[in-house]
């Protein structure tokens, strides 16, 4: 091969070094893909303590200082790298584990970590549990057929038909019990109330936390009759305080789990009734044993930034992770690998629902937009762009087939799906302040029912005139 010399303006250009130096930045980059480090900040900074490098930058985050770790080390080599574990290992003993993490090649082919006695009988529960439910799903999809969205008509009339102070600082989450029979609110002081759903009067005020809560949750299988007395979990709180506290419905704790290393942020029980999910800023999501309260599951990859949403399928064989990284990711709970990465957000999501089909996901963005996925052809169905600030909450009705997304922007959205996930707006419901989070039911006569807590610190519910 023959290189030219070009001549130039400042001088000459030698090609052969143009061409090296193109090897060497190739070379970097694999050699920088190759190396696997710590994924917890803790350890990123103890190595660029080891490597007499700054511990953070102004300006810098988590994923920016962990890139900056992976670039210095890049610079060294395998012998470099191994001397620098035992330094670290050696001065700090709680280092050993990240000291062990750097390697320079990934090794072939999957890699499995052993999970608990726990973790293997939850994944056995799940994979027949989810096998009657999809039974169940199909037969129920069957006997709706193509059932007409006229039924819900009543959607473009829904208005406020009630509004209660909630509590003396913003109300942060709200959920309808099974049943619908009460709501349970959330608050950043710290208290969580059960409301009946009809009269609007709180029957049961748990002071939770002392810190601020974040989400609250049902029981999927509390009913009114449910002894309020009993040990039965019913609902749980989970708070900045980064604990998550299972109680009754007469406001009796039952467990504290702990376990996170930041505030949590939304929850969600597994349909099978034995297990709780946490998601956190400590960037992992977590799975806990009712009954005994242990983490069988710390889901520690997945988000480069905290994660924010996590909710289930109806069948209860998947479960779906959002975070601020701008990405959600799908989880198959029988064998515990990722199958399915959910993009097109450009900023964090804040949101996320399953479809009680088991095959639609919406998600909202701090982008203000949601988003609906379609997992069996892994693409976009629709993108609503109908908000003007974040959207805090996304939930559909129990058909499926009604969308409602809350948002910063003072108003709660309904969309109808009218052909094979292609949402339009139906609705629109005018606040009056920042909407923290919503829930959706459908009774009778006066079709969906709407529940709004917001920054006013008010409980809300929104629903159509009764015909009769």
């Amino acid at each position: 091969f023959f290189f030219q010399v070009f001549r130039m303006a400042d001088g000459d250009v030698d090609m052969d070094a143009c061409d090296d130096a193109r090897v060497q930045r190739i070379e970097q980059t694999r050699v920088s893909k190759s190396i696997i480090v710590p994924t917890r900040d803790a350890e990123v900074r103890v190595f660029l303590r080891g490597l007499r490098e700054p511990v953070t930058l102004f300006g810098e985050g988590n994923l920016e200082r962990r890139d900056r770790l992976r670039e210095l080390l890049t610079k060294l080599d395998q012998d470099a790298i191994e001397r620098l574990q035992q330094v670290i290992a050696d001065g700090d003993a709680g280092a050993q584990v990240a000291g062990s993490l750097i390697v320079n090649e990934r090794p072939e082919g999957t890699f499995f970590t052993e999970g608990s006695d726990g973790l293997r009988q939850f994944r056995h529960k799940v994979a027949i549990f989810s096998i009657q439910r999809a039974k169940e799903r199909l037969r129920t999809e069957k006997e709706m057929g193509d059932e007409s969205m006229d039924g819900y008509d009543n959607i473009r009339n829904l208005t406020n038909q009630a509004s209660e102070l909630a509590d003396t600082r913003p109300a942060v989450s709200c959920a309808f019990s099974p049943g619908d029979e009460y709501i349970a609110v959330a608050s950043w002081s710290g208290n969580a109330k059960i409301w009946n759903a009809k009269t609007l009067q709180v029957k049961t005020t748990i002071e939770a936390h002392e810190e601020r809560l974040t989400s609250v949750v049902w029981h999927p299988g509390f009913t009114s009759t449910s002894n309020d007395a009993s040990t039965t979990v019913h609902l749980a709180t989970g708070s900045a305080d980064y604990t998550a506290k299972l109680w009754n419905a007469n406001g009796t704790l039952l467990r504290t789990l702990e376990g996170h290393s930041d505030r949590l942020a939304r929850m969600a029980m597994h349909p099978m009734g034995e297990h709780l999910a946490t998601a956190s800023f400590d960037m992992t999501w977590r799975l806990w044993d009712l009954e005994s309260g242990v983490c069988v599951l710390d889901q520690e990859d997945g988000h480069s930034k905290p994660v924010y949403g996590i909710c289930f399928n109806g069948d209860g064989s998947l479960a779906v992770s959002a975070g601020l990284d701008g990405y959600a990711r799908v989880w198959d709970l029988r064998t515990g690998r990722s199958v399915s990465v959910l993009k097109g957000h450009a900023r964090g999501i804040t949101a996320v629902d399953f479809n009680p089909n088991g095959y639609m996901i919406a998600t909202g963005s701090l982008d203000n937009t949601v988003r609906v996925y379609d997992l069996r052809r892994l693409e976009t169905l629709s993108v609503l762009p109908g908000h003007n600030s974040l959207v805090s909450q996304v939930r559909f009705d129990p058909s499926g087939r009604t969308l409602v997304t809350a948002s910063y922007d003072n108003t709660v959205k309904c969309w109808c799906d009218h052909q094979g996930g292609k949402f339009q707006l139906t609705n629109t419901l005018q606040t009056g302040s920042r909407v923290m989070a919503a829930d959706v039911r459908t009774s009778g006569s006066q079709g969906l029912v709407i529940a709004t807590t917001e920054w006013a610190k008010t409980l809300k519910i929104w629903e159509a005139d009764d015909p009769m």
